[in-house]
């Protein structure tokens, strides 16, 4: 075993990396940070004694946000690593996915 970054995604026994894409990690991370920033500022309006009304809905905003970004790092995972591990006769990771879904219902 050398220092040589993992191919897998999840599949083996040791420490389990995803490969993603540019294009995905651009679009997570930009979705992530648009999301910090929200939280922000309803950090501030906290502080600022704003309307309960006003934090409310800015909330659900950054729920729907995260949620988005959830379902498109799924959608990924799906896409790759889980068909990866059922072509490689693993279909445990099943029992994973599932596992994930009841996560976000």
């Amino acid at each position: 075993m050398g220092s040589e970054p993992q191919e897998c995604c999840g599949a083996c026994a040791h420490k389990k990396e995803t490969p993603r894409s540019e294009e995905l990690k651009h679009d997570v991370t930009c979705r992530i940070n648009r999301a910090i920033g929200q939280l922000n500022g309803i950090k501030a309006m906290v502080e600022e004694d704003r309307y309960c009304g006003d934090v409310l809905t800015q909330l659900a905003a950054v729920e729907s946000a995260v949620k988005a970004v959830s379902r498109e790092v799924m959608q990924d995972h799906l896409e790759t690593c889980v068909v990866e591990r059922i072509q490689a006769g693993d279909t445990e990771v099943v029992d994973e996915v599932m596992r994930l879904f009841k996560k976000f219902m």
